[in-house]
């Protein structure tokens, strides 16, 4: 019997890096999953996974970015698991540059990533929990960063992106304590990722919904970033997830509105 035995989650963003290991977590401690990512291959890698495992998973492809696609989300938990306990909205990447040189597209992208989507998702479920009261409080998680709370340079959009999370976390904590739902966030400092891998190729890019993103951090860089952390070093995504499987907790039923920083200390 797991802690979370019986619970139906959705997990965006979950075919790799730290919503993977979120996805892992939740299920292992007995919630059926929804696996979500951009590509169909990483997505059912985790939802296999998951079902080798002895776990319960299904998948919904697509961006989370889509008009349709969150009701798509809360539709794919109900119609596979019949019913829904669990939300964290992880999708998300980055689109760097100093505000002089970022084009339009490149806000609203990461706007619509990061901030939009979560809202979208958390709107198309809340029919359902206003429907389905439960005896047991349901949780949602939104994912963060440290740059939406202390901002960081040549991330505006990303920045304004993640302290919206904050601020929509916050007020559907108030909006949604009626319903026994806990709403939190978790703000992540360095974590490592395809995105944040160390590489010395300062044109290294991964291709992202069809466009080319600059990724990686320069070893001098890394070294740097590790000299401020009191670890020395940058988190796993394992790690990562254990902070938001914490706030998904019945430990945390009385935690509500919070945005758990997770840095190492750093800042």
């Amino acid at each position: 019997m797991g802690n979370l035995n019986g619970r139906v989650a959705l997990v965006s963003g979950s075919g790799r890096g730290i919503g993977r290991e979120v996805a892992l977590k939740l299920a292992r401690e007995g919630a059926a999953v929804v696996v979500n990512d951009l590509d169909p291959e990483p997505a059912r890698r985790t939802e296999q996974d998951i079902i080798a495992a002895g776990g319960r998973a299904a998948s919904c492809v697509g961006s989370v970015a889509e008009d349709g696609f969150a009701e798509r989300f809360v539709a794919t938990a109900v119609d596979s698991f019949g019913g829904l306990d669990i939300i964290v909205n992880n999708a998300g990447y980055t689109w760097d540059s100093v505000i002089q040189k970022m084009t339009d597209e490149q806000w609203d992208t990461i706007l619509d990533v990061n901030l939009k989507a979560p809202f979208r998702i958390l709107r198309a479920a809340l029919p359902y929990i206003k429907a389905n009261p439960t005896e047991y409080h349901r949780k949602v998680v939104n994912i963060s960063s440290v740059s939406g709370v202390y901002g960081t340079a040549g991330q505006a959009n990303y920045g304004a992106a993640k302290a919206g999370v904050i601020g929509l976390t916050k007020t559907l904590a108030k909006e949604w304590g009626r319903y026994k739902v806990n709403v939190n966030a978790v703000a992540f400092g360095l974590i490592i990722t395809r995105m944040t891998e160390v590489t010395a190729d300062a044109n290294a890019q991964l291709t992202i919904d069809g466009r080319d993103i600059r990724v990686g951090v320069n070893p001098d860089r890394m070294a740097m970033a590790s000299k401020t952390i009191p670890f020395g070093r940058g988190g796993t995504p394992a790690e990562a997830a254990g902070a938001v499987y914490l706030l998904c907790t019945p430990e945390a039923d009385y935690v509500n509105s919070q945005c758990l920083v997770v840095d190492a200390g750093r800042v």
